[in-house]
């Protein structure tokens, strides 16, 4: 009889685990729907860096490792960002914390498959300021939408979040939002 694996089942649990969960949402998010958001935008951003600035990244790996990105959350639940960043105590625990679910869940893979997903959990700098960028990206993305329907709950964590992308400093995300951001604002018509 075959030995049985866990790790694509509890990938599947992503659909199950609800953002934003201090904050009144309009359109629930799960951190399913998010990480594929911010593979695709973290995979544009690579092809920026690329194309656009002559950087040498790879675009399938940084799309790759920010499918994975909020994994651990799967064991964790999505702690608020309030919460996770309240002071540098708590945020350390909890990079920790987030540390061993990330083991337990590369342990419910066969053991000659688990190096190949130890790259993608641990990024390289490179591939964490990309993915990190997206995560903001994509939480902006949020907000923005949140508003347009009238949820005035999002309006201080979109000017946190523009803030934190502007500290980035990435040329990539100006990029972006120069080039892609007012199509998030306009209707499917509009879209043509």
């Amino acid at each position: 009889m075959a030995q049985e694996h866990y790790f694509f089942a509890l990938l599947s649990r992503m659909k199950h685990i609800r953002r934003w969960g201090l904050m009144r949402n309009t359109v629930r998010e799960n951190i399913q729907e998010h990480s594929l958001q911010v593979a695709m935008i973290a995979h544009g951003l690579a092809e920026i860096r690329n194309e656009i600035f002559g950087g040498k990244t790879d675009p399938y790996y940084v799309a790759t490792a920010a499918m994975y990105h909020d994994a651990s959350e799967i064991l964790t639940g999505d702690l608020p960002t309030p919460i996770k960043y309240y002071n540098v105590e708590l945020s350390a625990a909890y990079k920790e914390i987030e540390k061993q679910a990330e083991t337990q869940i590369l342990k419910t893979l066969p053991q000659q498959l688990r190096a190949s997903y130890e790259k993608i959990f641990e990024m390289d700098e490179e591939t964490g300021q990309l993915v990190k960028a997206a995560d903001k990206l994509s939480a902006y993305l949020k907000c923005i939408e949140e508003l347009q329907m009238g949820n005035s709950e999002f309006s201080k964590a979109k000017e946190t979040i523009e803030k934190a992308l502007q500290e980035m400093k990435l040329p990539e995300v100006e990029y972006f939002l120069q080039h892609f951001l007012k199509g998030f604002t306009l209707t499917v018509d509009e879209l043509k």
